[in-house]
């Protein structure tokens, strides 16, 4: 089957199964995204959406996070993983803004990735997110799946994967194939024992044909 013909049939499958895919973080603003996102760094997102309410109401914007104490912020998210390093991004990250971008949350990959706490991931999940920017962010879900059903092929970074996927979904639907894989990864191909059996796609994954 051709690549093309492949997403086209994957496309189908997922939009019957979840039409409107969104991230399941809780947020109302970018500033809460982009709060959110640094917490879900191997953290749940239900753990994440636990801990934000008492946050934003805390640090309700990036002038309250820029001046907040580094034990005010640990307090509230020390329940997430890495909560020493996640308080120390959190705080830098609010007063970068304000240094470098004059109090405004960049729209742009190349200056999403110059604040703490932001790598490549995260900034395209911000792109995609909040600004509705076509962007391919590859968490491991996303990493894993592609190359078991045959979108990407073996990589070794999640930059790879993220470029070869971009290159044969279309740009409109790299917001919802984003959120597909990641949900499809969480529920059904999981790492350790994909649940080939009850796969909706099995019939257009390579990782399943090829054991038959």
């Amino acid at each position: 089957m051709e690549i093309q013909e492949k997403v086209k049939k994957l496309s189908e499958i997922f939009r019957d199964w979840l039409p409107l895919p969104e991230t399941e973080l809780i947020h109302d603003n970018v500033y809460e995204l982009i709060v959110a996102v640094i917490l879900s760094a191997q953290c749940t997102d239900k753990r994440v959406n636990l801990i934000t309410p008492a946050f934003y109401n805390r640090f309700p914007d990036l002038k309250s996070l820029a001046a907040a104490k580094f034990e005010d912020v640990f307090e509230l998210i020390k329940s997430c993983s890495y909560p020493n390093n996640k308080s120390r991004h959190l705080i830098a990250m609010a007063k970068a803004v304000f240094e470098k971008f004059n109090g405004k949350i960049p729209s742009s990959l190349e200056e999403l990735q110059q604040l703490p706490g932001i790598g490549r991931k995260t900034a395209n999940v911000i792109l995609s997110v909040a600004f509705n920017k076509s962007a391919m962010p590859v968490d491991t879900h996303v990493f894993r799946v592609a190359q078991r059903i045959g979108l990407a092929k073996p990589s070794k970074t999640p930059f790879e994967v993220e470029k070869q996927l971009t290159d044969i979904i279309p740009e409109k639907q790299l917001h919802d194939f984003h959120h597909w894989l990641i949900f499809h990864g969480r529920i059904t191909c999981q790492a350790r024992k994909p649940k080939c059996e009850v796969c909706q796609i099995k019939d257009y994954c390579d990782f399943f044909l090829n054991r038959q």
